[in-house]
């Protein structure tokens, strides 16, 4: 599998096919196919499998539909290539042809080798008083790295994806190589791979959180910015994407494509599914002035989106640089890259870095943009999860709520908010109300569901939770720009101390807080996305940029856990199991405010600390800081996959951010409820193991900056309710998705707390 082209006819060349794109082994030879609309002519070089010494240089003899292809009968899967391609050098009008450059497939399925950066691998003479107008003449070969040929023939046996719903899904972001890279119980040489991911202990550790789905930080090719390297540093995060269809062999313990495919198969078998982060928006190229490694260089003006001044970049990520997903050769590349991490990969779904930059038009972003039209219409795309990272720098890049219907996005939103209240700020019970309904107000429109909002507090971008109530300020000294880089609106507090403390005070505080969040997350309608390492208080030492660190910053610690981080493990298991065991906080409808079942339930009911429902003043007061609600079990729009209607157990949820506590009364219901005590964040382990009862008239003391839940435990005739330990047992993953046709109640035009707000029935 890994030799080259026979050294007796390395340079027979055939006129091969134009489709499929990329380098493709077909059982006897490869076909090499190219899109370049304005070059002359392409050459495909070989080489040796050092990636040292080029063995052959062969001009590819035919041009059909734009495509340039050739086929070589004799070479094989591990053959190392690239491309020279020639035509004008000429940046004012928008080409950077430089034959001089050896240049990365953009289909190559698999990398070998690493960048070494040099002023060679630029197109223009660094240093000329022309800048980019200048031409470099050096050969750049010995500096970059090789495609390979590969056979992607693979024995995926039974592997069946796991299809869980949207309703039921809970994700874990997380970085291949940090996760796994202190991990003990993770063999040396397979800890920061994919290997790694699906050893025992880390599966078991994913399966035991509870789970549904991964989503990895940028795993395709990706490089080592140039001022980066200069300062020791590296772009750990992977946001500098070269190539869409290799996956990075830094996370290759075994440097074969098969690694990936084989950790997707375990995962798979463990329930869990995978969601790539990819990075369509740019290129690692850079602006005007950065290297040509591979698009530049291969037709510029059909790659990229120029200005009207076309030696220039139109740049709506802050990257230099924008992919130009206008130009539906772009635009096939972006797709059929998808299609293929779907088809031969297996993944099943993938979240788009800065993805209003795709849904621009000319420009302008638009719901109705050719790439959001050709996944909504795509007969496998469609059937994966789409995760939209709903903005980006360029005007009106904002878009939360703004995707069109079978996408979810990131809700930045409900990030904010959960993090104001809990922080302390006034003024927040509506907004508070609307997010941890899955924000109505934003995606109830156009037959979206609640699962179109990813609910999340921490990402990889911004403080971890155990900095968030650490830091009131970000410390990134370490990345070597003076503390300049990253945000300074965090939202966080340090409760009193900045940065790690042993005061038994704050350190309870902290870890309340961290309760605090977490089950707010957990318990929202919408789907919940974890931090990796938050559910046993990772810390990045108030670092809220870490990018570009490689090492201990950014890789989660295993061994040594304090107790309170044990204690949180257990606090997260057990919340997700909740969540999972009891669907009504993940019903696939949003909330209506109104009585949907004989008991005489509303679906949701607010409440105030008196026990009656929140009044039009009550959610405008600015003091207020104290919120409760009840989900009623029994509402009767919502059905089981398999017909039956889907009753559950009644819950109340109370919250007070207040720093002080507050005596909370039980609400006076159209039917009996007797309520016993499961979460409150207050206590050490965040659960109540007492069997406490409260029922109407009583109230219940919720300590300052907590939270407590609720289950009606009153019997109605003909419904068995589950027991405590039922209550937050082991979770299951469903077999089927809901059935979404049968439970879509009529939508209200208003968001559900501003009818409240206004005082609807």
């Amino acid at each position: 599998m890994e030799s080259t082209v026979r050294q007796k006819a390395r340079t027979v060349v055939w006129p091969g096919r134009s489709y499929p794109l990329g380098a493709s082994w077909d059982g006897e030879g490869v076909n090499f196919a190219l899109f370049s609309a304005n070059a002359v002519a392409v050459d495909l070089c070989l080489f040796d499998p050092s990636g040292q010494h080029e063995i052959a240089r062969v001009r590819l003899p035919e041009y059909s539909d734009q495509i340039w292809h050739g086929y070589l009968p004799d070479a094989r899967p591990g053959l190392l290539y690239g491309y020279r391609v020639h035509g004008p050098y000429a940046p004012e009008h928008g080409h950077r042809f430089n034959a001089n450059k050896l240049l990365l497939d953009p289909y190559a399925k698999s990398i070998a080798g690493d960048l070494n950066w040099s002023d060679a691998n630029f197109g223009y003479r660094i240093g000329h008083t022309k800048d980019d107008l200048s031409f470099d003449k050096r050969d750049n070969a010995r500096y970059m790295p090789k495609c390979r040929v590969v056979d992607t023939s693979f024995t995926w046996g039974e592997d069946r994806r796991p299809r869980t719903s949207w309703e039921e899904t809970v994700i874990m972001e997380t970085h291949v190589k940090g996760f796994t890279k202190l991990h003990p119980g993770v063999a040396q040489n397979k800890r920061g791979t994919f290997a790694g991911l699906v050893a025992p202990p880390v599966l078991d550790h994913l399966v035991r959180t509870g789970v549904t789905a991964v989503e990895l930080l940028p795993v395709h090719h990706f490089l080592n910015d140039r001022h980066l390297v200069q300062r020791n540093l590296t772009n750990y995060w992977g946001y500098n994407s070269i190539g869409f269809f290799a996956p990075d062999p830094r996370f290759l313990y075994s440097g074969l494509v098969e690694e990936f495919k084989t950790t997707v198969k375990r995962l798979h078998g463990a329930g869990i599914e995978v969601i790539l982060d990819v990075v369509y928006n740019h290129t690692a190229e850079g602006n005007h002035m950065g290297p040509t490694l591979s698009l530049r260089g291969i037709d510029n003006a059909s790659y990229y989106r120029l200005t009207e001044d076309p030696r220039y970049y139109m740049d709506f990520t802050g990257t230099g640089n924008t992919l130009n997903v206008d130009h539906p050769r772009v635009l096939q590349m972006v797709m059929d890259s998808l299609r293929y991490w779907v088809s031969e990969m297996h993944v099943d779904g993938f979240r788009f870095d800065l993805c209003s930059t795709l849904a621009r038009e000319h420009g302008n972003f638009d719901p109705g943009a050719a790439f959001l039209d050709a996944v909504r219409q795509d007969p496998l795309l469609n059937t994966v999860k789409m995760i939209a990272e709903p903005w980006d720098l360029g005007p009106y890049g904002y878009q939360v709520g703004g995707f069109p219907p079978g996408w979810a996005e990131w809700n930045g939103a409900f990030r904010d908010t959960v993090r104001k209240f809990w922080k302390g700020d006034g003024g927040l019970l509506a907004e508070m109300g609307n997010r941890v309904t899955g924000s109505s107000d934003i995606y109830d429109h156009n037959g979206r569901r609640p699962w179109s909002s990813i609910n999340f507090v921490t990402a990889h971008d911004g403080f971890t939770l155990q900095d968030l109530v650490s830091y009131n300020d970000k410390h990134n000294q370490a990345n070597g720009e003076d503390n300049r880089d990253g945000t300074d609106d965090n939202l966080s507090w340090n409760c009193g101390v900045e940065g790690p403390t042993d005061d038994p005070v704050i350190v309870k505080i902290r870890d309340q807080l961290k309760r605090n969040h977490l089950a707010t997350l957990i318990l929202s309608l919408g789907v919940p996305m974890l931090l990796a390492g938050d559910e046993m208080g990772r810390s990045q030492n108030g670092n809220n940029n870490a990018y570009c660190q490689d090492d201990a910053i950014s890789w989660t610690q295993w061994e040594n856990l304090r107790p309170e981080d044990q204690r949180l493990q257990d606090f997260v298991r057990r919340v997700i199991a909740l969540r999972r065991r009891h669907r009504v906080f993940s019903r696939p409808g949003f909330f209506r405010g109104k009585v949907m079942a004989a008991d005489g339930l509303k679906d949701i009911t607010w409440l105030a600390p008196s026990g009656n429902e929140q009044t039009h003043e009550d959610w405008n007061n600015g003091m207020a800081r104290c919120l409760g609600w009840v989900l009623g079990g029994a509402a009767g729009e919502y059905y089981t996959p398999g017909g039956q209607r889907d009753i559950d157990d009644s819950f109340m949820v109370l919250m007070n951010a207040h720093h002080e506590e507050i005596e909370f009364c039980m609400p006076d219901m159209k039917t009996e409820m007797r309520w016993e005590l499961l979460i409150d964040t207050a206590l050490e382990s965040g659960f109540s193991e007492e069997g406490r009862f409260f029922s109407r008239g009583q109230c219940y003391r919720i300590q300052g900056r907590s939270m407590a839940l609720l289950i009606n435990r009153a019997e109605p005739a003909g419904f068995a309710r589950m027991t405590q330990a039922e209550a937050v047992g082991p979770p299951t993953i469903a077999e089927e998705p809901a059935n979404d046709e049968s439970i879509d109640a009529e939508p209200d035009a208003e968001p559900l707390v501003a009818r409240a707000q206004a005082g609807a029935a």
